[in-house]
């Protein structure tokens, strides 16, 4: 007899498979950064779990069949790969904390949330704590020292940390691009050291993702291309004022991290596909306008919050677009 299918059930094969196509980019993160990335996970997971608990016991909802259909797990995930790796334990509590909070129980609970809880989260850490946001490790660590590092008062020198790619390329004044990627460790080929293997295997599981049918092709494509052709247009080679080249903006920070598993996010973004694509298209120009001219390194987050704002009205002009090509 075949298994009924309800939308319960239907969700939580969804988080499942995205949670099995984030492996890749965690695995990548770990590879380059070590324990951190697997304690920030933890954290992650255990802040989630514990939040949920507490806000549908007090709503008195069932716990166990809403902690079962995955959704605060893959919340959790995708907060754990854009954090640092080895950011206080608080600093990563708190991020996850408001992210469920302000950004999916606020309004209800799951399929109601207006924003994405893993981005808001992420933009709260980074407007609270910016300088624990960009303390990124130039290397990994052992787990005892993981576990000093995070937990313990007593941080690691600075020395310890480097700037990000796009970081670096933001506050640059002098050096070409040439001379950035040959000096500084942080460059690698195309883009970050690794940031551009970690994006090449986020693009892997987003790839899965399209394969298996769990997302839809419009926001991923919209948001790569916005990305690309914007970064094309304002391109001006290897000089000292450059803002990088397209390919190093897809190959840096959390583009496909957003373009994957953010912006396909079905509740907080858009629906019909007219409107996914516009809204992949504007996260793609925001992220870039962001990371050149705006104060913070990566502009992912907020690009796809300020995206969110606009999915009422790009809902309503891919309507009204249909009805105008309706025959």
């Amino acid at each position: 007899m075949p298994r009924l299918e309800t939308p319960d059930t239907r969700l939580q094969e969804a988080m499942k498979l995205v949670l099995l196509a984030t492996l890749p980019g965690l695995l990548a993160l770990f590879w380059f950064y070590g324990w951190g990335v697997a304690i920030n996970l933890l954290l992650c997971v255990a802040t989630a779990w514990a939040v949920e608990s507490a806000v549908l016991r007090v709503r008195r909802q069932p716990v166990l069949p809403t902690l079962a259909d995955g959704s605060a797990a893959v919340s959790a995930t995708l907060l754990t790969a854009a954090l640092p790796p080895y950011c206080p334990w608080w600093l990563t509590v708190t991020a996850m904390a408001a992210g469920l909070l302000f950004g999916k129980h606020l309004y209800g609970g799951v399929g109601r949330n207006p924003f994405n809880p893993a981005m808001l989260g992420f933009a709260l850490a980074m407007v609270m704590f910016p300088l624990s946001m960009t303390h990124w490790p130039g290397h990994g660590m052992d787990l005892s020292s993981a576990l000093t590092q995070v937990f313990s008062p007593a941080r690691a020198p600075d020395a310890w940390a480097q700037a990000t790619v796009l970081d670096s390329l933001r506050i640059n004044k002098s050096l070409t691009m040439d001379e950035l990627f040959a000096a500084d460790p942080a460059f690698g080929r195309f883009g970050g050291r690794a940031s551009e293997w970690v994006n090449l295997a986020f693009l892997a599981g987003g790839l899965f993702l399209l394969q298996r049918r769990v997302i839809g092709w419009q926001a991923p494509v919209g948001m790569l291309a916005g990305l690309f052709t914007v970064s094309l247009l304002c391109w001006n080679g290897s000089g000292s004022d450059s803002h990088g080249s397209p390919l190093f903006h897809l190959l840096s920070g959390a583009t496909m991290l957003g373009a994957f598993f953010i912006v396909t996010e079905p509740v907080s973004g858009a629906r019909s596909p007219l409107a996914r694509l516009l809204f992949g298209i504007g996260a793609g120009l925001l992220t870039y306008l962001i990371r050149t001219w705006g104060g913070y390194p990566d502009g992912v987050a907020f690009a796809v919050l300020l995206m969110n704002l606009c999915v009422p009205a790009l809902e309503r002009f891919a309507a009204a677009r249909q009805r105008q090509v309706a025959p």
